[in-house]
């Protein structure tokens, strides 16, 4: 009998590479070897399918972020760093319809998706960057919540513009342009880590 662990890891998967409109309850059930009513004993509704798969795909990340602070909180700059590059690995893997069709289709994970990134950009990177510039890492002058506007809320809007600039560019390349000399320009002089040197 299949986990319902097992169905949300199989079905994000789906939903993250083909594009949740484009991915039936059929082909998910024929991926796993079970009925479609099998997964209707663990969700009402193909929405609540893929909203439940989001969830769990962010409360994944969210516990890898929640690790990097616990490791690396002395540097909150460092910690944006690691955020990110742990960020770049997920969103590698989206192709743009995923988050399209969210946003068209299934209003409820759209919302659970919104609201990640608005928690993790506004509340976690701003606060990080904050412990930053208190502690002299950052230069007094910066606008941090501007900076957070324009460099770290939303990159998935950037990276999947017309082009999923993830298709063009290595995902290296992409990291050091739009997280790396960002960070450069407003750190301190005094301040380095192995990132940003």
């Amino acid at each position: 009998m299949i986990t319902k662990a097992q169905l949300l890891k199989c079905s994000i998967t789906k939903f993250t590479q083909c594009g949740s409109k484009h991915v039936t309850l059929d082909e998910i059930a024929n991926t796993l070897g079970i009925s479609k009513k099998t997964i209707y004993t663990f969700f009402d509704n193909k929405e609540d399918l893929v909203t439940s798969s989001l969830e769990s795909l962010l409360n994944e990340y969210k516990e890898d972020i929640n690790g990097i602070v616990s490791s690396n909180g002395n540097d909150p700059i460092l910690c944006v760093v690691l955020i990110y590059k742990r960020g770049f690995e997920y969103l590698k893997y989206f192709k743009p319809s995923f988050l399209f069709g969210l946003e068209k289709y299934y209003p409820k994970a759209s919302a659970l998706f919104d609201a990640f990134v608005e928690e993790l950009s506004n509340t976690t990177v701003y606060n990080l960057l904050e412990q930053a510039q208190e502690s002299g890492a950052i230069k007094q002058e910066v606008n941090l919540e501007l900076i957070v506007k324009i460099y770290f809320f939303r990159i998935d809007n950037l990276v999947f513009k017309e082009d999923n600039l993830f298709e063009v560019f290595p995902k290296e390349e992409l990291f050091r342009h739009l997280v790396l000399y960002n960070l450069k320009g407003i750190i301190t002089p005094n301040y380095s880590n192995s990132y940003l040197v």
